[in-house]
């Protein structure tokens, strides 16, 4: 009898994936066309250092984050974060729109040109 091989199984939430895909972004205001980062209003594009930061922050400094924001501040500290998490990711979600690829231009088929030309 051939004796059983031990495995340790990974947790799916420890693994991480590469694509190896370059990304870059292209711009969609004025703003970031002249420079901006996107790192003046919250200091980071980085959620888990914002979210680490908003942990630091006592229920006073919070809420004098969420007016500099443009958030009206209330008094539950939970949905005060989750509020202000909603919101940065609102803000750089528009600092990272992937940049278009021009479509390749292939010959097309003459049967495809005749199919199509005939609405004309």
């Amino acid at each position: 009898m051939a004796a059983k091989r031990k495995t340790s199984k990974k947790s799916v939430k420890k693994l991480s994936q590469a694509h190896g895909k370059v990304e870059e972004f292209q711009p969609t205001t004025l703003d970031q066309i002249w420079g901006d980062d996107g790192t003046s209003l919250y200091g980071t594009l980085d959620e888990n250092l914002y979210q680490t930061r908003l942990d630091d922050m006592n229920m006073s400094d919070l809420q004098s984050h969420a007016s500099r924001v443009g958030i009206i501040p209330i008094d539950n500290r939970s949905m005060l974060k989750d509020r202000l998490i909603k919101e940065f990711r609102k803000h750089t979600s528009a600092y990272k729109k992937p940049a278009d690829k021009p479509q390749a231009e292939g010959s097309i088929p003459k049967d495809i040109i005749k199919i199509l030309s005939e609405g004309r």
